[in-house]
């Protein structure tokens, strides 16, 4: 099952990063956090990655092109130019490169994925947002229900604390819960072939009218993940990753150490 992952925006809200490069490249503990993603999905044994381009794609290529030699020994012939790679991590990944368009919506960049995806279910995410969802449970639930597409309900953490009130009296406060009010799309979705029939063209927004469309059609199921979910919209947001990742032991890192390689940082 191939794995699509939109990484074409312009991440505007964190210009302090992504001046120089696209948001999926911005890193979390010295490597991208798209790298962190497609671990997550490697570990599932999902390994087949269509990632769509846009905004400075061109980093994203390089860092793919180099990813082995930099992260590997090398022995260099300075007389041929060979370059043999002797050891380090090399992951069994094949790696779609597509250029989606620098203005392309959501939802064209998923049509324009089609010519590679097959008349097959896929799996497509964002580029900037990692989880513990158990993806093994997830495809399961999207086979179990028969429908078009499935996506991930969450329920983030609060940006600020939870206040409980009766009257003018704080009944009840929680730093930083996870939020109470409802769930949101959190991205990570199984979806059929048919759903790109749901898609006009570049303009379209595949939070609007498609999964609209498919809801109003009993074609959209959600599965809700109750556990740790987060995306990286703002470099608070970045910051508390990282803080998350220093401390040991962040929550989405669900891969063991056999898949570590040597720390570089781009």
């Amino acid at each position: 099952m191939k794995v699509v992952i939109l990484a074409g925006g312009l991440g505007t809200r964190m210009a302090e990063e992504t001046e120089v490069k696209p948001k999926p490249m911005v890193e979390i503990g010295g490597r991208p956090i798209l790298w962190h993603i497609m671990m997550h999905y490697a570990h599932y044994g999902f390994n087949h990655f269509v990632i769509a381009l846009g905004y400075k794609g061109e980093v994203i290529k390089k860092y793919m092109v180099d990813y082995c030699a930099l992260n590997s020994n090398l022995t260099v012939n300075m007389q041929t130019g060979q370059i043999t790679i002797m050891d380090g991590y090399k992951p069994d990944w094949t790696v779609e490169l597509v250029d989606t368009g620098t203005q392309t919506m959501t939802g064209g960049r998923v049509k324009r994925l089609a010519p590679y995806l097959g008349n097959e279910t896929f799996m497509m995410t964002y580029g900037d947002g990692v989880s513990d969802i158990n993806l093994d449970e997830l495809v399961r639930f999207h086979y179990a229900h028969g429908k078009l597409a499935t996506l991930t309900a969450v329920r983030p953490i609060a940006r600020f604390g939870h206040l409980e009130l009766e009257g003018d009296h704080v009944a009840n406060f929680t730093e930083k819960s996870q939020t109470k009010e409802g769930w949101i799309n959190g991205g990570f979705f199984v979806l059929e072939p048919e759903v790109l029939d749901y898609i006009d063209g570049d303009m379209t927004f595949w939070e609007r009218d498609p999964l609209e469309r498919l809801s109003r059609d009993n074609q959209l199921m959600a599965y809700r993940h109750d556990s740790f979910w987060q995306c990286m919209d703002t470099l608070r947001d970045k910051l508390t990753l990282e803080k998350l990742w220093e401390n040991g032991n962040p929550p989405w890192k669900v891969w063991d150490e056999t898949h570590a390689f040597v720390n570089h940082r781009s």
